[in-house]
């Protein structure tokens, strides 16, 4: 995924703090079959807007993935496994009809 950008910061915050590589996101990414989600909550929003979508890694691990996209370049702010209203909110508006 040539247009996945992940700073080292953000790197080394969802590898400590999440234990989630950079090939499970690629994975998401590849594996996604959901919409997009704005993050629309106050503290969240961003120029572009924050989007975010649930996705299985290759090992069907469920992760959220969040990021901002700018052109044709995609950079990731956060990876995590996703909590229960995540899911609940995903299951409601992600999913493909």
């Amino acid at each position: 995924m040539n247009h996945l950008k992940i700073s080292a910061k953000v790197l080394e915050k969802i590898g400590k703090k999440h234990h989630v590589s950079k090939q499970e996101v690629e994975n998401c990414f590849i594996n996604r079959s959901g919409r997009l989600l704005q993050d629309k909550r106050e503290q969240h929003l961003t120029d572009p807007p924050t989007l975010w979508f649930l996705s299985y890694t290759n090992a069907f691990r469920l992760l959220k993935i969040v990021y901002i996209q700018i052109g044709s370049d995609i950079i990731l702010k956060s990876a995590f496994e996703p909590n229960a209203a995540e899911i609940s909110i995903y299951t409601k508006h992600g999913n493909a009809d």
